[in-house]
């Protein structure tokens, strides 16, 4: 077997392609609304993660599967130009994931898709050498089982994992005990746990599944990590937003290149939520991904919005 040269980081998760609707506001129910225009763009939570990864500077790699359409054609071509090594596995006779999303003029989004379970990605479609031969991976867990396999691979060769989880999937909780980093949306650890206050929940989950951060992000009201000992806040930047698609994933990518820098806690959460803020600036998944020194001087000089946590 070919070993894979090493990279820096790779991602086992979703890709997708989103149709970007812009409209005034969301239609009330049984209404007409008028759109502005209806944009075909590529996204999906790891694919977009690996396309900002790569657009920093580090080496990056995607393993995902598609359909046998057009789509299918757009993602391959997108990984290409952009340099990223992808490992895209074909499920014939069916369409890739697909997603219309609705955005209003304050940039808040409301997201319709659909995804053929033929799409799944099975743990033996996988091979160790793409996980093991990376300085971090990066799993959104939408396909459980595929995405433990390579968690277990990274954790025993001491690579790093990160996870953005926005969903309890069935089987979730066996991934989560080879995640490093567990950074989810805000409801997650309430739901895991039972216990809806982040700074009661997050220490709970941490201790549960042995990680090494647990976080939340909170969309304006910024991100809470809490590391073992203590917690770590970093509030959002204000920005004019246009389109928030996709802000998840660039927190996630920058959070990952910060961890490879070597950065401390804080200046990488501090990043990411620079990085996921500009990213709203445009329309789509990957519209605003800003080069770093765009970033560092939001860090620098722009305001942020009030802080949710003390």
């Amino acid at each position: 077997m070919t070993i894979s040269p090493k990279l820096d980081v790779v991602g086992v998760g979703l890709n997708a392609t989103d149709t970007l609707i812009p409209v005034a506001h969301y239609p009330s129910r049984g209404s007409k609304i008028e759109f502005r225009s209806a944009k075909v763009l590529p996204g999906g939570q790891v694919a977009t993660a690996m396309i900002a990864c790569q657009l920093w500077g580090l080496r990056a790699r995607y393993v995902g599967k598609v359909g046998d359409d057009i789509a299918a054609e757009l993602h391959r071509s997108e990984f290409s130009r952009l340099g990223v090594e992808a490992h895209l596995f074909t499920a014939p006779g069916c369409h890739s994931q697909q997603a219309f999303i609705l955005v209003d003029d304050g940039g808040e989004r409301t997201v319709l898709w659909k995804r053929d379970d033929r799409l799944t990605l099975r743990p033996e479609e996988l091979q160790r050498d793409w996980i093991v031969n990376s300085r971090a991976l990066h799993v959104d867990g939408h396909d459980t089982a595929a995405a433990a396999t390579a968690a277990t691979w990274a954790r025993a060769a001491g690579v790093p994992v990160v996870a953005d989880l926005d969903e309890l999937y069935p089987g979730v909780e066996k991934l989560l005990n080879s995640v490093d980093y567990l950074i989810t949306s805000r409801d997650i650890p309430g739901r895991l746990t039972q216990e809806h206050d982040l700074r009661k929940s997050l220490p709970v989950l941490q201790k549960r599944f042995g990680a090494r951060l647990t976080a939340a992000t909170l969309g304006e009201d910024g991100v809470l990590a809490w590391d073992g000992k203590q917690f770590h806040y970093a509030a959002a930047f204000c920005v004019q937003p246009a389109d928030t698609t996709g802000a998840g994933d660039i927190f996630h990518a920058g959070f990952i290149y910060g961890l490879l820098e070597g950065w401390p806690l804080q200046r990488q959460l501090d990043f990411a939520c620079a990085a996921a803020a500009l990213n709203c600036t445009a329309i789509g998944a990957r519209g605003g991904i800003e080069p770093v020194d765009s970033i560092e001087r939001l860090i620098a000089t722009g305001a942020r919005h009030a802080p949710a946590f003390t």
